[in-house]
Protein backbone atom coordinates (compact mmCIF):
# COMPACT_ATOMS: atom_id res chain seq x y z
CA UNK A 1 0.00 0.00 0.00
CA UNK A 2 1.42 3.43 -1.14
CA UNK A 3 0.96 6.37 1.37
CA UNK A 4 1.79 9.80 -0.52
CA UNK A 5 2.21 13.11 2.22
CA UNK A 6 2.71 16.47 1.09
CA UNK A 7 4.15 18.77 3.35
CA UNK A 8 6.48 21.78 3.83
CA UNK A 9 9.82 21.87 5.65
CA UNK A 10 9.37 24.64 7.42
CA UNK A 11 5.59 23.84 8.60
CA UNK A 12 5.21 22.87 12.61
CA UNK A 13 2.12 20.99 12.01
CA UNK A 14 3.72 18.62 9.44
CA UNK A 15 6.68 18.39 11.73
CA UNK A 16 3.94 17.10 14.29
CA UNK A 17 1.78 15.70 12.20
CA UNK A 18 4.89 13.65 10.68
CA UNK A 19 5.66 12.23 13.66
CA UNK A 20 2.18 11.20 14.80
CA UNK A 21 1.84 9.32 11.46
CA UNK A 22 5.21 7.42 11.92
CA UNK A 23 4.27 6.44 15.47
CA UNK A 24 0.42 4.91 14.02
CA UNK A 25 2.50 3.35 10.99
CA UNK A 26 4.78 1.45 14.13
CA UNK A 27 1.77 -0.18 15.35
CA UNK A 28 0.46 -1.16 12.00
CA UNK A 29 0.36 -4.58 11.78
CA UNK A 30 1.35 -4.70 7.83
CA UNK A 31 3.76 -1.72 8.11
CA UNK A 32 6.09 -3.67 5.74
CA UNK A 33 3.88 -3.55 3.24
CA UNK A 34 3.83 0.38 3.51
CA UNK A 35 5.65 2.54 1.18
CA UNK A 36 5.71 6.28 1.81
CA UNK A 37 6.20 9.42 -0.64
CA UNK A 38 6.76 12.27 0.47
CA UNK A 39 5.64 15.23 -1.93
CA UNK A 40 6.80 19.10 -2.06
CA UNK A 41 4.42 21.74 -0.94
CA UNK A 42 5.75 25.04 -0.56
CA UNK A 43 3.70 27.71 1.72
CA UNK A 44 5.00 30.79 0.54
CA UNK A 45 7.07 30.21 -3.03
CA UNK A 46 8.08 34.27 -2.74
CA UNK A 47 9.90 33.85 0.50
CA UNK A 48 13.20 34.86 0.87
CA UNK A 49 16.05 32.22 1.28
CA UNK A 50 16.58 33.12 4.72
CA UNK A 51 15.04 35.74 6.65
CA UNK A 52 15.82 37.04 10.40
CA UNK A 53 12.57 37.81 11.37
CA UNK A 54 10.97 36.13 14.60
CA UNK A 55 8.58 33.26 13.56
CA UNK A 56 5.57 34.18 15.48
CA UNK A 57 5.98 38.36 13.82
CA UNK A 58 6.21 36.36 10.22
CA UNK A 59 2.79 34.16 11.28
CA UNK A 60 0.96 37.22 12.42
CA UNK A 61 1.73 39.55 9.36
CA UNK A 62 1.24 36.52 6.94
CA UNK A 63 -1.93 35.31 8.44
CA UNK A 64 -3.51 38.50 9.99
CA UNK A 65 -3.28 37.09 13.69
CA UNK A 66 -1.89 39.22 16.52
CA UNK A 67 1.59 38.50 17.81
CA UNK A 68 0.42 36.77 20.75
CA UNK A 69 -1.73 34.46 19.20
CA UNK A 70 0.87 33.51 17.50
CA UNK A 71 3.53 32.85 20.23
CA UNK A 72 0.30 31.03 21.83
CA UNK A 73 0.13 29.17 19.01
CA UNK A 74 3.75 28.13 18.51
CA UNK A 75 3.86 27.21 22.54
CA UNK A 76 1.00 25.03 22.48
CA UNK A 77 2.63 23.45 19.57
CA UNK A 78 5.86 22.87 21.13
CA UNK A 79 3.97 21.25 24.16
CA UNK A 80 2.42 19.14 21.52
CA UNK A 81 5.76 18.17 19.91
CA UNK A 82 7.23 17.34 23.36
CA UNK A 83 4.76 14.61 23.78
CA UNK A 84 6.03 12.85 20.61
CA UNK A 85 9.29 12.99 21.42
CA UNK A 86 10.22 16.01 19.28
CA UNK A 87 12.27 19.40 20.14
CA UNK A 88 10.06 22.41 18.45
CA UNK A 89 12.07 25.40 19.16
CA UNK A 90 10.12 28.29 17.42
CA UNK A 91 12.45 30.70 19.00
CA UNK A 92 15.39 29.92 17.04
CA UNK A 93 13.95 28.76 13.98
CA UNK A 94 15.73 31.04 10.58
CA UNK A 95 12.37 30.88 8.20
CA UNK A 96 12.75 30.87 4.28
CA UNK A 97 12.35 29.55 1.10
CA UNK A 98 12.03 25.83 1.23
CA UNK A 99 12.50 25.14 -2.56
CA UNK A 100 15.93 24.11 -2.46
CA UNK A 101 15.07 22.15 0.10
CA UNK A 102 12.27 19.92 -1.41
CA UNK A 103 15.04 19.56 -4.54
CA UNK A 104 17.32 17.87 -2.20
CA UNK A 105 14.92 15.44 -0.95
CA UNK A 106 13.99 14.51 -4.43
CA UNK A 107 17.70 14.40 -5.06
CA UNK A 108 17.84 11.45 -2.22
CA UNK A 109 14.79 9.58 -3.80
CA UNK A 110 16.68 9.49 -6.96
CA UNK A 111 20.01 8.18 -5.08
CA UNK A 112 18.45 6.01 -2.47
CA UNK A 113 14.43 5.50 -3.65
CA UNK A 114 11.74 6.65 -0.49
CA UNK A 115 13.37 5.24 2.20
CA UNK A 116 16.54 8.02 1.92
CA UNK A 117 13.50 10.30 0.83
CA UNK A 118 12.36 10.11 4.18
CA UNK A 119 15.46 10.04 5.67
CA UNK A 120 16.41 13.34 4.08
CA UNK A 121 13.03 14.84 4.91
CA UNK A 122 13.13 13.78 8.52
CA UNK A 123 16.48 15.46 8.66
CA UNK A 124 16.12 19.14 6.96
CA UNK A 125 12.74 19.45 9.49
CA UNK A 126 14.98 18.29 12.48
CA UNK A 127 17.51 20.79 11.69
CA UNK A 128 15.04 23.68 10.93
CA UNK A 129 12.97 22.85 14.11
CA UNK A 130 14.96 21.71 16.39
CA UNK A 131 18.83 23.03 15.38
CA UNK A 132 18.05 26.66 14.57
CA UNK A 133 19.35 25.93 10.68
CA UNK A 134 18.06 27.79 7.77
CA UNK A 135 16.96 25.39 5.21
CA UNK A 136 16.83 28.42 2.73
CA UNK A 137 20.56 28.71 3.11
CA UNK A 138 22.52 26.14 0.28
CA UNK A 139 25.77 26.25 2.71
CA UNK A 140 23.81 25.19 5.40
CA UNK A 141 22.24 22.23 2.89
CA UNK A 142 25.68 20.94 1.30
CA UNK A 143 26.53 20.73 5.01
CA UNK A 144 23.93 18.37 5.53
CA UNK A 145 24.96 16.17 2.90
CA UNK A 146 26.69 13.12 5.01
CA UNK A 147 23.98 12.93 7.61
CA UNK A 148 22.36 11.97 4.46
CA UNK A 149 24.82 9.93 3.04
CA UNK A 150 25.20 12.04 0.05
CA UNK A 151 27.89 13.72 -1.77
CA UNK A 152 28.91 17.03 -0.77
CA UNK A 153 29.85 18.26 -3.78
CA UNK A 154 26.96 16.24 -5.36
CA UNK A 155 24.26 18.41 -3.85
CA UNK A 156 26.41 21.66 -4.23
CA UNK A 157 26.08 20.82 -8.43
CA UNK A 158 22.76 20.36 -7.92
CA UNK A 159 21.76 23.00 -5.86
CA UNK A 160 23.71 25.51 -8.35
CA UNK A 161 21.48 24.17 -10.81
CA UNK A 162 17.93 23.75 -11.83
CA UNK A 163 17.79 19.59 -11.28
CA UNK A 164 14.49 18.39 -9.20
CA UNK A 165 12.85 21.78 -9.71
CA UNK A 166 10.37 20.19 -12.17
CA UNK A 167 9.87 17.84 -9.60
CA UNK A 168 8.70 19.99 -7.00
CA UNK A 169 6.33 21.82 -9.40
CA UNK A 170 5.14 18.71 -10.72
CA UNK A 171 3.78 17.70 -6.90
CA UNK A 172 2.54 21.24 -6.65
CA UNK A 173 0.36 20.51 -9.71
CA UNK A 174 -0.87 17.21 -8.40
CA UNK A 175 -1.49 18.81 -5.04
CA UNK A 176 -3.78 21.62 -7.37
CA UNK A 177 -5.19 18.94 -8.97
CA UNK A 178 -6.43 17.06 -5.79
CA UNK A 179 -7.62 20.25 -4.22
CA UNK A 180 -4.98 20.51 -1.63
CA UNK A 181 -4.58 23.82 -0.37
CA UNK A 182 -3.09 22.99 2.83
CA UNK A 183 -0.24 20.42 4.79
CA UNK A 184 0.06 18.17 5.70
CA UNK A 185 -1.82 16.08 3.66
CA UNK A 186 -1.84 12.36 3.54
CA UNK A 187 -3.18 10.20 0.38
CA UNK A 188 -3.49 6.50 1.93
CA UNK A 189 -4.03 4.06 -1.42
CA UNK A 190 -4.59 6.63 -3.62
CA UNK A 191 -7.96 6.97 -2.15
CA UNK A 192 -8.32 7.75 1.46
CA UNK A 193 -7.33 11.77 2.31
CA UNK A 194 -6.18 12.69 5.82
CA UNK A 195 -5.37 16.43 6.04
CA UNK A 196 -3.45 18.18 9.09
CA UNK A 197 -1.76 16.64 12.18
CA UNK A 198 -3.79 14.28 13.52
CA UNK A 199 -3.69 11.97 16.32
CA UNK A 200 -1.99 8.85 16.42
CA UNK A 201 -5.60 7.14 16.79
CA UNK A 202 -6.94 8.87 13.65
CA UNK A 203 -4.09 7.80 11.18
CA UNK A 204 -4.28 4.55 13.02
CA UNK A 205 -7.71 4.26 11.95
CA UNK A 206 -7.10 5.42 8.47
CA UNK A 207 -4.24 2.95 7.87
CA UNK A 208 -6.35 -0.01 9.11
CA UNK A 209 -9.39 1.63 6.87
CA UNK A 210 -7.33 1.94 3.57
CA UNK A 211 -5.84 -1.27 4.35
CA UNK A 212 -9.36 -3.54 4.77
CA UNK A 213 -10.60 -1.61 1.49
CA UNK A 214 -7.23 -1.51 -0.46
CA UNK A 215 -8.68 -3.96 -3.18
CA UNK A 216 -12.03 -2.78 -3.38
CA UNK A 217 -12.26 -0.27 -6.73
CA UNK A 218 -10.91 2.91 -6.42
CA UNK A 219 -12.40 6.27 -5.69
CA UNK A 220 -11.11 9.44 -5.80
CA UNK A 221 -8.88 10.51 -2.96
CA UNK A 222 -10.64 13.97 -0.44
CA UNK A 223 -9.42 16.76 -0.85
CA UNK A 224 -8.79 18.65 2.41
CA UNK A 225 -7.04 21.67 3.78
CA UNK A 226 -7.46 25.73 4.50
CA UNK A 227 -6.33 28.01 2.28
CA UNK A 228 -4.04 31.20 3.38
CA UNK A 229 -4.31 30.50 7.43
CA UNK A 230 -2.54 28.92 10.32
CA UNK A 231 -5.34 26.53 12.12
CA UNK A 232 -5.07 24.20 14.73
CA UNK A 233 -4.28 21.29 12.97
CA UNK A 234 -2.31 22.80 9.63
CA UNK A 235 -1.25 25.51 7.79
CA UNK A 236 -2.98 26.65 3.97
CA UNK A 237 -1.29 28.13 1.25
CA UNK A 238 -1.99 30.11 -1.30
CA UNK A 239 -4.91 28.45 -3.06
CA UNK A 240 -3.38 29.33 -6.52
CA UNK A 241 -0.33 27.06 -5.36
Amino acid sequence: MKIDIWTDIVCPYCYLGRRRFELALEQFEHRDEVEVQWHSFELDRNAEPVTEHDLPGLIAAKYGTSREDAVAQHERLATEAAAVGLELSWRTARHGNTFDAHRLVHLAAEAGGPQLAGRAHDRLMRAYFAEGLAVGDREALVGLAPDLGLDAREVREMLESDDFGNHVRSDEATAKMLGITGVPFFVLDRRYGVSGAQPVEVFAQALAQAWTSKDEEREPAMSGGGCGGCGPEGCGGACSA
